[in-house]
């Protein structure tokens, strides 16, 4: 990779640790919001790649590549099959930001071999701070805004770009191009419906279209662990845009003796993520019978469950612990990186 120092965004960033306002460059050639905003759709859905302003941004020379990788095809997976929720990890979102729509576009052709790979790519970038995040308040915690919002909240990312603009761009590139998601809820491949509907729970869903699409695409689900995927979005995007029914409905569902365990798992974390009430003691008693090791491990096949564990422990029990016993402390994280987990 190039030292991203070189690329004319460190510029901006060096002049706001000076001092400026980041107000000052809204809607500037180094917005990835406005850059991402003007892109022709005639450039996104033909891949007139050379289009976009990718060397404005960190690495995103890098980026460029990966998505002209994921586009051929072919065998095996290429190398660029990881690069955008790698450099998401290593907090530098900007330019896979700009990647967003096109790799929703891969996903969505039924040619393409790397249709997976690329649906996995297209949510790391609308999702600024979630490895290890596993509390109430924070495990589905999508924040909204208007378009010029500074989202001063987020930080800064490694390279000292404004966090904020590229989750803003991400999220807004998913919205724009739900339609092309929804149908990848009812895809053949069920780990393209959990990726899809992970993708989808980030979306500014104001009309309810899409939670009204999950709710439907949950009925007619046969894998339980797509069914707590749906849940899990479904409680994603009622926290960004609440609605009595649903969390009402959550409730119901673990309750319910009949429903699959990582259902009645699912709707639980998603209840808790809603409301403020108190775990009550059957809801603590369900959990405590339901979440074994076995499963714990299983539903980390769950984004959302991957992302929250940590310091040797599995998402789900990370979860469990922070939400329903916030007192106690993370276990010790081990020295040896390379040790299993207990």
């Amino acid at each position: 990779m190039s030292d991203w120092r070189t690329d004319p965004t460190y510029a901006m960033c060096r002049a706001l640790v000076n001092g400026a306002e980041l107000s000052s460059f809204a809607d500037g050639p180094f917005d990835v919001r406005a850059v991402a905003a003007a892109v022709r759709p005639e450039a996104k859905d033909r891949f007139l790649l050379d289009e976009v302003p990718w060397e404005d941004f960190p690495q995103g020379d890098h980026v460029r590549e990966a998505v002209r990788q994921l586009r051929t095809g072919g065998s095996p997976v290429p190398a660029g099959a990881g690069v955008v929720s790698g450099m998401c990890a290593n907090d530098q979102r900007a330019a896979a930001a700009l990647a967003v729509a096109f790799l929703i576009r891969i996903a969505a052709d039924p040619h393409n071999s790397h249709r997976c790979a690329a649906l996995a790519e297209v949510p790391a970038p609308a999702r600024a701070r979630y490895f290890g995040v596993a509390s109430r308040a924070e495990l589905l915690l999508h924040r909204t805004g208007s378009r010029h919002d500074d989202y001063d909240d987020y930080g800064s990312e490694v390279t000292g770009y404004p966090a904020g603009w590229s989750v803003a761009a991400a999220r807004a590139a998913i919205t724009v191009n739900a339609s092309l998601l929804l149908p990848l809820l009812h895809d053949p491949v069920p780990v393209a419906r959990i990726r899809a509907a992970y993708a989808l729970a980030t979306v500014a869903d104001l009309d309810g279209t899409v939670r009204t699409a999950l709710r439907a695409r949950f009925a007619a689900e046969p894998a339980p662990d797509v069914c707590a995927a749906l849940l899990l979005a479904t409680a994603e995007i009622t926290r960004a845009h609440p609605h009595p029914p649903t969390t009402a409905l959550l409730r119901e569902y673990w309750q319910d003796h009949t429903r699959a365990p990582e259902v009645r798992l699912a709707a639980a974390i998603g209840w808790l993520c809603l409301t403020d009430e108190a775990a009550p003691d059957d809801l603590r008693a369900a959990l405590d019978g339901l979440a074994t090791e076995e499963r714990a491990r299983t539903m980390d096949d769950l984004p959302w469950m991957a992302a929250a564990g940590g310091s040797g422990e599995t998402g789900l029990q990370r979860c469990l612990r922070t939400m329903l016993r916030p007192e106690q402390p993370d276990p010790m994280e081990c020295d040896d990186p390379w040790a299993p987990r207990p």
